[in-house]
């Protein structure tokens, strides 16, 4: 495999909770600059029509990302009343949990117990989705995530916003670029709190590990020809799998894991 395993600052466990959710709110203002919530929408549609349930279980959540857009673009049009929406995560983020099963927004629910995206319990039926966090896990357990949803007969979309296709020579080129452009997307960033700020434009601890995450992002990040050998073995009569690249305002991933009607 090309992609090497190197680590991010928000994968530790000592790593700040209120840090890791200003770089969240970096990433979804970066993903709605290159067109994520559109891209997406059209990914999860498709793979909802091989659902037995109009339910999505999003894994690795976080604080939410750029799934909650996607939701709300689903649930507005015709065939979208009956769909929910369930956050997950192996470490769930009971801040944002709280907000949002409290806001009674119509098929949105935080799940608050733990769900390993490598073994998703039977009862969560619906279509898997893993917006930008596919990258996060080595290749052992990425197998075993696309093995369970196969073996449960259940979607799964993957979508990375990293590029992973340039010689790897020039995975630290964007280092410094990736730094400025947060000095430049920080005021979009929502909620904008008095930390976002402070540790951005005074103390830049934010964009320093903004750019480092994100320059690693694009190390760790599976090829075409990576997924093809983690989805080797794994396509029978009764689930196929699909795999292509998104261009556009940037070069994305997808992996779609459909279950044969």
């Amino acid at each position: 495999m090309k992609r090497i395993h190197l680590f991010e600052l928000e994968d530790f466990p000592w790593f700040p909770n209120w840090l890791r959710n200003c770089l969240t709110r970096l990433i979804v203002v970066m993903h709605n600059m290159l067109g994520t919530p559109h891209e997406l929408a059209q990914l999860v549609a498709r793979a909802l029509q091989y659902s037995s349930s109009p339910t999505i279980v999003d894994l690795c959540s976080g604080s939410g990302g750029p799934m909650l857009e996607v939701f709300a673009t689903l649930k507005g049009q015709p065939e979208g009343a009956d769909l929910t929406l369930l956050l997950t995560d192996l470490y769930p983020d009971v801040e944002v949990a709280a907000q949002l099963n409290n806001s009674h927004a119509p098929g949105l629910s935080y799940h608050l117990a733990p769900v390993n995206a490598a073994d998703v319990t039977a009862e969560l039926v619906g279509v898997r989705t893993m917006v930008g966090s596919f990258h996060h896990m080595p290749p052992t357990i990425a197998r075993r995530i696309l093995a369970n949803a196969q073996a449960s007969q259940q979607p799964i979309c993957i979508y990375e916003i990293s590029d992973n296709s340039f010689p790897a020579l020039l995975w630290w080129i964007p280092l410094p670029m990736i730094f400025l452009m947060s000095l430049f997307i920080t005021p979009f960033a929502r909620p904008l709190t008095w930390k976002q700020v402070v540790f951005t434009y005074l103390l830049p601890i934010i964009p320093i590990c903004f750019a480092w995450d994100g320059a690693v992002s694009n190390a760790r990040t599976y090829t075409l020809e990576d997924l093809n050998i983690l989805i080797s073995g794994l396509e029978t009569e009764n689930y196929t799998w699909e795999k292509g690249r998104l261009t556009g305002r940037a070069n994305k991933l997808y992996l779609l894991g459909l279950p044969k009607p």
